[in-house]
C-alpha cells in the first residue's frame, strides 16, 4: 500500500520540475502536458475572478472607511442629474432605480461586483495566463510581453476613468431630450447596462494606439506607412467613436479626441524605433547589399537561459534548414 503513495508523491516532484523555471527553463512538456497546465492556470483565473466578484458583491452596499460603496459610485452619474429632470418617489429621494422584474437587484449587484472584482483581482487571473505563455519565450520576448501586459492595463483604466467622467454629461444630454414632457426613471439593469459597455468601449478602444505601436516593433507596419495614413486614419478614429458611443457629443468627442491623443503618441514613438532601425542598418551596410548578393550576417547559434553552449532552444542543435 506504500508504494502507490510514494509513486503519487514522486509524480506530484515531477510535475512541480516540469513547472519550475529553475528545473524546465524552456517550458518543455507534451501536449497532454500543456492542456493540463491550460486546464490548471485557467481553473486558478476563474478562482481569482470569482473572488474578485465575492468582494465586489459585498463592496456593492458597503463602503469601506472612506472609500464610497460601489452601488453609490455606479449611480453618481444618474444622481448627478437635476432634481427637475427625475421622478420624486414621495419620499425624498429622486435618483432611485426601478427594478420590474424578481431578482433584477440581485442580478445586478452579481454583475457589477463581478466586472469590478476582475478589474481588482487583474493581477492575479492575468498572472495564470502569463505563467502558462511565459515559459516558451525567449527573455527579449518576455520583456516586451510584460510591458505590453503593463501598458494595456494602464490604458484601459484609462480609458475607463475617462468614461465615467464624462458620463454625467453625456447621460444629462441625452435625459434632457424632451425633458419638460418626460420625467427620468430608468430601470437597473439598462441603465447598468449602459454604464457597463461606455466603461467597456472606452477601455478597449485605448488599446488600439498599443497595437499599432506593437505592430510596428514586429515590422508589419511602418512610420511612413502610418504618416501617409494619419488623416484617413483619424477620419476614421472619429467616425468609430461616432457608432460605437451613444448619441452624444460629449462621449463621442472624448473618445475621438484621446485616440487621436494617443494616436499622435504612438506614430511618434514608431518614428523613433524606425529612426534607430535606419540607422543601424546604415551602420552595419545592409541597404548597400543587392538583392542577388548574400547578406552578410554572421549567424551563431546561441543557447537559452541554463542551456549549454551551443544547444538551441528552438529546432534542436541540429537543425540545419536555411532561413529563408
Amino acid at each position: 500500500m506504500a508504494e502507490p503513495a510514494t509513486s503519487g508523491r514522486f509524480g506530484r516532484r515531477d510535475k512541480w520540475r516540469k513547472r519550475s523555471r529553475r528545473h524546465n527553463p524552456d517550458g518543455t512538456m507534451t501536449l497532454i502536458e500543456h492542456v493540463y497546465e491550460f486546464r490548471r492556470r485557467l481553473s486558478f483565473a476563474l478562482l481569482a475572478i470569482i473572488a474578485g466578484g465575492i468582494v465586489g458583491f459585498i463592496w456593492f452596499d458597503n463602503g469601506v472607511a472612506t472609500l464610497t460603496s460601489l452601488g453609490d459610485l455606479i449611480r453618481g452619474p444618474y444622481c448627478g442629474l437635476p432634481e427637475e429632470m427625475l421622478v420624486d418617489f414621495g419620499d425624498g429621494r429622486h435618483c432611485q432605480l426601478l427594478q420590474t422584474e424578481p431578482f433584477e437587484a440581485f442580478m445586478i449587484r452579481l454583475k457589477v461586483g463581478i466586472a469590478a472584482g476582475a478589474v481588482l483581482f487583474a493581477p492575479f487571473w492575468l498572472y495564470q495566463f502569463w505563467a502558462f505563455i511565459a515559459p516558451g519565450l525567449y527573455p527579449s520576448e518576455r520583456k516586451y510581453a510584460r510591458v505590453f501586459v503593463s501598458l494595456a492595463s494602464l490604458l484601459f483604466a484609462a480609458g475607463a476613468v475617462l468614461a465615467y467622467a464624462i458620463t454625467p454629461f453625456a447621460l444629462h444630454m441625452l435625459v434632457g431630450i424632451g425633458a419638460e414632457n418626460f420625467a427620468t426613471a430608468l430601470t437597473g439593469s439598462k441603465y447598468i447596462s449602459f454604464i457597463l459597455t461606455l466603461l467597456i468601449v472606452f477601455g478597449v478602444s485605448f488599446e488600439v494606439p498599443l497595437l499599432i505601436v506593437m505592430l510596428n516593433r514586429v515590422g508589419v507596419v511602418r512610420y511612413e506607412q502610418l504618416k501617409r495614413w494619419r488623416r484617413g486614419l483619424i477620419m476614421a478614429m472619429f467616425v468609430f467613436a461616432a457608432i460605437i458611443t451613444p448619441a452624444d457629443p460629449f462621449s463621442m468627442l472624448a473618445l475621438a479626441l484621446a485616440l487621436v491623443l494617443l494616436f499622435e503618441m504612438a506614430i511618434q514613438i514608431t518614428r523613433l524605433h524606425d529612426k534607430k532601425l535606419d540607422r543601424r542598418r546604415e551602420e552595419l551596410g545592409w541597404d548597400s547589399v543587392s538583392d542577388d548578393e548574400a547578406a552578410p550576417f554572421q549567424y551563431q547559434p546561441s543557447g537559452a537561459e541554463g542551456d549549454e553552449p551551443g544547444e538551441q532552444r528552438r529546432g534542436g542543435a541540429g537543425n540545419t534548414d536555411d532561413v529563408t
